[in-house]
């Protein structure tokens, strides 16, 4: 029988293809740039760490097992398991299809492919099912990429219905998995044909590491994707992978935990006068609340308010001590960050505005600090 997710976390050792044979209970780190050839025996047999290793492949098999997939590539970025997405689906002149709400460094790494490569980029509103499939039916689309919730605008997408209307359009259909994790959504079982993520964020949960993973739903897709991992170098070191593998284990009850902390706050500052809205996907006045409900087991502890005025957007900022101002989520430690100055930089106001971010708007990724500790710091900030 197929143990449950949270059990399969906490047993990492059992998805090395290489025993120890001193039954350590955690897997040993193979730091090593080449294997010698004649000194291996069995099926599988290492050469070059670009192209395998078994440190690597513990994690690889892990996130192929709870994904659902046929297959999955480490990489040594977030961003890069985005690149090897469209390095192994796209080529010279391909069309592909956006939700608008999307990652800033995806937008960033779409201009990019544009420019070099003449990609066609078509951006569109997720929700908007039949705008989707009249694009998908009038150019032709290889690949769709959304994210869900999206980020900043945490919209649910309905990835079942995107996924049929992809199927039936021939066209590839991607998930960035980044903010829900697999330990509370699986694209691969609701019709996508990849789910990426960056394990920079939720699922090390530590800050401590930059990386990704991308899991392909064939066995011929996940050929693929290991082919041009070696051929582009996309593949993750072992140090990272070991450091990323530290905070696997407690992803459930840290996801619980964000959940529940960044709940608290947002009632918190639903009853605030110089909060004009809150956005998040865990509350019943969310506009897919149900869907996100139906669809993840736990909403991330990301949300988005607007203040009153760009003004005390800024000096909020500014003054919150155990907030700190940085980048990316999903870190024992609670962050704020202004999206159009820092993580969607790369977006025009014109382009911030479609999906609903203004200067005033201010993005929470909440930790694990103590919630009344929070709130006072919200407090002193704006005063």
């Amino acid at each position: 029988m197929q143990k449950k997710i949270e059990t399969q976390l906490a047993h990492l050792q059992e998805f090395s293809k290489i025993k120890d044979p001193f039954g350590a209970s955690h897997f040993p780190i193979y730091n090593t740039g080449t294997f010698d050839l004649k000194k291996q025996k069995g099926d599988k047999i290492y050469d070059y760490t670009r192209s395998d290793n078994p440190t690597r492949e513990v994690l690889e098999n892990l996130f192929t097992e709870v994904e659902g997939g046929a297959g999955c590539v480490c990489t040594h970025t977030g961003i890069a398991s985005v690149a090897l997405l469209f390095e192994t689906v796209l080529k010279a002149n391909s069309h592909i299809l956006v939700e608008a709400d999307c990652y800033g460094g995806t937008f960033r790494l779409l201009k990019v492919f544009k420019e070099k490569y003449n990609i066609t980029v078509h951006f569109a509103d997720f929700l908007e099912l039949d705008t989707l499939e009249s694009i998908l039916k009038n150019n032709p689309i290889e690949l769709v990429l959304c994210e869900s919730p999206t980020n900043p605008g945490l919209k649910i997408i309905d990835l079942k219905a995107v996924a049929k209307v992809c199927k039936a359009n021939s066209a590839l259909f991607a998930v960035d998995n980044s903010l829900a994790t697999f330990m509370s959504q699986r694209p691969l079982e609701l019709g996508a044909d990849f789910s990426l993520f960056s394990t920079t964020k939720y699922v090390s949960g530590h800050g401590s590491v930059v990386a990704g993973a991308i899991v392909a739903k064939t066995q011929e897709l996940a050929e693929q994707i290991h082919y041009y991992a070696n051929a582009h170098g996309r593949s993750q070191n072992p140090m990272d992978v070991f450091l990323i593998s530290l905070g696997i284990p407690t992803l459930k009850i840290r996801m619980k935990a964000h959940q529940e902390a960044a709940l608290e706050i947002v009632k918190f500052l639903q009853e605030q006068p110089y909060i004009k809205s809150v956005n998040f996907p865990a509350l019943e006045s969310h506009a897919q609340h149900a869907l996100a409900k139906e669809q993840m087991e736990y909403i991330p502890g990301v949300f988005t308010v607007d203040f009153v005025s760009v003004e005390l957007a800024e000096q909020f900022i500014e003054k919150t001590k155990i907030f700190g101002e940085k980048c990316s989520f999903g870190s024992p430690d609670s962050r704020v960050e202004i999206p159009a100055k820092i993580s969607h930089a790369s977006f025009s106001k014109e382009e911030l505005a479609a999906i609903g971010i203004t200067g005033s708007t201010v993005r929470f990724s909440i930790g694990l600090e103590n919630i009344e500790d929070l709130i006072d710091d919200i407090i002193q900030a704006v005063k």
